[in-house]
């Protein structure tokens, strides 16, 4: 998962990407990078850590121009090498640089592909490179007779007809091509987010458009929401401002549930479906199940409360739809990253303890129901309730807004096998037993759907999003799954060792191999 922006048309470009990088930091903390093109070519900084480390940079002044691609990295596997940050560049045809948010379940056997057959030798271990190597090759394919012309939009449609057909997974990707324009599109599912929208800027049709990962960056950068990419759409916006617009693949929408459920901005608006509203159809949906569970287990919270920071708004939902009292019983420690996509295991133990502190005066002695986004590993879970045992809770009821993850996740998340996944082999009382619960309620899977219905409404352009981690059905062919698996797995361990052994940072790309 990554975080990902790209604009044309405005003499900000560079600041409006920083700016639209940090509107989307929650998607990715491992590394960051932009790049611009001006008359002079082509400009890139890339960085380790925060996007705000691009700007300690001296380069960062040097990121001309008014059109440019930024990218916030979420690393699910990769090397500590610099050479994995984005974005990357090739430099034929015309220079094309890209940006990638998701992850290829095939990357391996196209890796050795674009070698053997095509002699393009790649310099990282990321699947985006593999993207970007296609794109490149089918643009040189599509315009070998076409000698020193400019690019045509059919370059770009046979191009992208050739990923579309090789590559497996998810990727919403925004591409600059040097001289040319803007490209972005969508994997044939639109698994993962792309947003477009335009404002007054300084295109001859005198406009300036924005894609990117969630709608926040483009409201925090004053860009009219247009509409979201469909799946399987290739969008060309050329250096004279012609838009050209193509859906070339036609398959079920599947767009990952987990976006709404954790990842996404509350104030983003994604594929028409507010994330905000979607989460408090979760609360309201949750509200009759734990209802009617705790009425059967003759128990009732004095206190609604909940894990900081993504369930706040279900937790709220469901106070109100109980007449339960909403506190803040779990105070996060700010300068603690997000701890689901912290680099490894031991790392995200450490964090965890130190992450949240209890309010000794509104838990002790109280029955306190806690609302989390989701149980993955189970050790942040397991924490929090005994740190509400030892701050005096007379009872703790543990709610998930999202339902049992069961399976593991191939398209840019960061749980790669299905043993580390605490529901896989459990059943919800097992789990209730092993986190130390009073009672564990999970939404289920119908309520989740229901409640992204409801909270899309009439907008809503979808029958049913991806959830293969909650039921094992998966849009793709996962044929080569266990080749990326084993990779991710050991990649992780190699990460681990080297930062309890160096205390550095691991970066590799929010989609690699």
């Amino acid at each position: 998962m990554c975080g990902i922006i790209g604009v044309i048309g405005t003499q900000e470009a560079a600041q409006e990407a920083y700016l639209g990088l940090t509107a989307l930091q929650h998607r990715g903390q491992d590394a960051a990078g932009i790049l611009t093109q001006d008359e002079n070519g082509l400009h890139c900084v890339k960085s380790l850590g925060l996007a705000e480390n691009l700007t300690k940079n001296p380069a960062v002044n040097q990121l001309l121009g008014s059109t440019a691609i930024g990218h916030a990295r979420y690393s699910t596997i990769g090397s500590g090498d610099i050479l994995e940050v984005q974005p990357f560049l090739v430099n034929y045809p015309y220079g094309i640089g890209l940006v990638h948010n998701g992850n290829l379940v095939n990357p391996y056997s196209l890796s050795r592909e674009l070698r053997d057959e095509k002699s393009r030798h790649l310099l990282t271990h990321s699947d985006s490179e593999v993207i970007l190597n296609y794109l490149a090759d089918g643009i040189a394919r599509a315009r070998k007779d076409k000698v020193n012309g400019p690019l045509e939009f059919a370059d770009v449609i046979d191009s992208v007809k050739g990923i579309h057909g090789k590559c497996v997974g998810s990727y919403s990707v925004v591409s600059l091509i040097a001289d040319s324009g803007i490209v972005a599109f969508r994997d044939p599912n639109g698994i993962r987010p792309l947003i477009w929208g335009k404002k007054k800027g300084t295109l001859p049709t005198g406009e300036a458009h924005c894609f990117a990962s969630e709608s926040a960056a483009l409201s925090l950068n004053g860009y009219e929401i247009i509409r979201s990419l469909r799946p399987g759409e290739v969008i060309y916006i050329d250096k004279n401002g012609k838009i050209f617009e193509k859906v070339i693949t036609d398959k079920p929408h599947r767009p990952c549930m987990f976006e709404w459920v954790y990842f996404a901005s509350p104030v983003s608006i994604m594929d028409d479906i507010p994330v905000y509203s979607a989460r408090i159809e979760f609360g309201k949906k949750l509200a009759v199940k734990v209802a009617k569970i705790l009425k059967e287990k003759d128990l009732w919270p004095d206190v609604v409360a909940p894990v900081p920071d993504t369930s706040r708004t279900a937790a709220l939902s469901i106070a109100e739809s109980l007449g339960v009292p909403y506190r803040e019983v779990m105070i996060k420690n700010r300068y603690i990253k997000r701890t689901f996509i912290m680099e490894s295991q031991q790392q995200r133990k450490k964090a965890i303890s130190v992450k949240l502190a209890p309010v000794l005066s509104e838990i002790k002695g109280k029955t306190v129901l806690l609302v989390d986004d989701s149980i993955v590993r189970g050790n942040t879970s397991k924490q929090i309730i005994e740190h509400a045992r030892a701050a005096g809770a007379k009872k703790v009821i543990f709610v998930s807004t999202c339902p049992p993850l069961k399976e593991p996740c191939f398209y840019g998340i960061d749980f790669p096998s299905k043993e580390e996944l605490i529901a896989s082999s459990q059943s919800i009382p097992e789990v209730e037993k092993e986190l130390g619960a009073d009672a564990l309620i999970y939404m289920d899977i119908e309520g989740l759907v229901e409640s992204l219905k409801s909270a899309g409404g009439a907008n809503k352009k979808f029958d049913r999003p991806c959830m293969a981690c909650l039921d094992g059905n998966y849009p793709t062919d996962i044929s080569e799954s266990s080749e990326l698996t084993k990779a991710r797995i050991k990649d992780r361990k190699r990460s681990g060792e080297s930062h309890s052994k160096k205390s550095v940072n691991r970066i590799g790309e929010g989609g690699g191999f």
